[in-house]
């Protein structure tokens, strides 16, 4: 929705840009994803339009926001995913609980499956993208956050044992920056978890780093960055990898959600996956039976108490 709050006055240069953004966002939005600030910003960064640097990063930050006021930027078209409200739930009528729970009823789709899956991405603002294809799978996602702590690497080390227990083995989908802390952390996630689990007697756990990796940045091309020298790991990755890194958010999220998919798919045992489903579907449509008739449920249960205590007065 687009809704003017302030009148602006724009250059010709200015507009030509916001038209530009504009068109990047229904591409995307066409594909049915939804852009932060920086993935909007790397776009142009890959499309030649803009220089990769702080002083762009903030210029289009600037224009967006003052486009957004003007009401020439859909004001949905660019989200934050690091705050947002958080609230109870609530319903109008019993019903509707049933009829929410119809929707939001699931098996759990790999309980039969020999593996179990997650994919862990570095930052918020990528989760949504994880999210899409990740929940079609069923399968769970987390944001890292940068280095996990150690209170969530317990925690995930606790229930990545519980599935060895159950004889199934686990593998982590790990999805971070190619820059000296990205590539540290796909790594300070294997030794933590190893040792977790090992403790425990689980040590079946396999870190499959899935991106950001150099054939994909050959691949795809996504504009560099310096590497950070005030990093501590700043040496070490310079003498493997050079002088630059890249930001996984500067890949396209077709791409990113494309690569998941596809890495789900070697693991996923396809019968035992459609079984899961037909399990839920059939027990959402009871749920949603059960919604449709809430009403007359409710009076037949009535009437049966009606019919009970009847009983109950002549027996005494």
């Amino acid at each position: 929705m687009k809704i003017c709050y302030q009148e602006k006055n724009f250059r010709t240069k200015s507009l030509e840009m916001i038209k530009l953004c504009n068109e990047i966002i229904e591409e995307f939005s066409a594909q049915g994803f939804e852009l932060t600030l920086r993935q909007l910003y790397y776009q142009l960064v890959s499309r030649a339009v803009i220089p990769n640097n702080e002083k762009s990063y903030d210029n289009i930050g600037a224009l967006i926001s003052d486009a957004r006021l003007a009401g020439l930027v859909d004001w949905e078209a660019i989200v934050d995913r690091t705050r947002y409200l958080r609230a109870l739930s609530h319903w109008n009528d019993p019903s509707e609980v049933i009829e929410d729970g119809a929707q939001q009823y699931r098996v759990d789709c790999w309980a039969d499956q020999p593996k179990r899956l997650e994919v862990w991405v570095e930052k918020d603002a990528l989760v949504d993208v994880i999210g899409k294809v990740a929940n079609q799978f069923d399968v769970p996602f987390f944001s890292c956050r940068g280095y996990t702590s150690q209170s969530e690497m317990y925690g995930a080390a606790q229930r990545l044992v519980n599935y060895q227990n159950q004889g199934q083995s686990v593998v982590i989908i790990h999805l971070g920056d190619h820059d000296p802390s990205g590539i540290d952390m796909s790594r300070d996630i294997e030794d933590r978890l190893t040792m977790f689990c090992e403790y425990h007697g689980a040590p079946d756990i396999a870190l499959k780093r899935l991106a950001l990796n150099k054939p994909q940045i050959l691949a795809y091309k996504p504009p560099p960055n310096p590497a950070k020298l005030t990093d501590c790991r700043a040496v070490k990755y310079i003498e493997q990898h050079g002088n630059e890194s890249w930001e996984l958010d500067a890949l396209n999220p077709k791409v990113i959600a494309d690569m998941i998919r596809a890495e789900i798919n070697k693991h996923l045992d396809k019968g035992f996956f459609a079984a899961a489903q037909e399990k839920q579907r059939q027990a959402r449509e009871e749920l949603q039976r059960l919604a449709d008739n809430y009403v007359a449920a409710l009076d037949g249960a009535a009437k049966a108490e009606k019919r009970a205590a009847k009983r109950r007065k002549k027996a005494k």
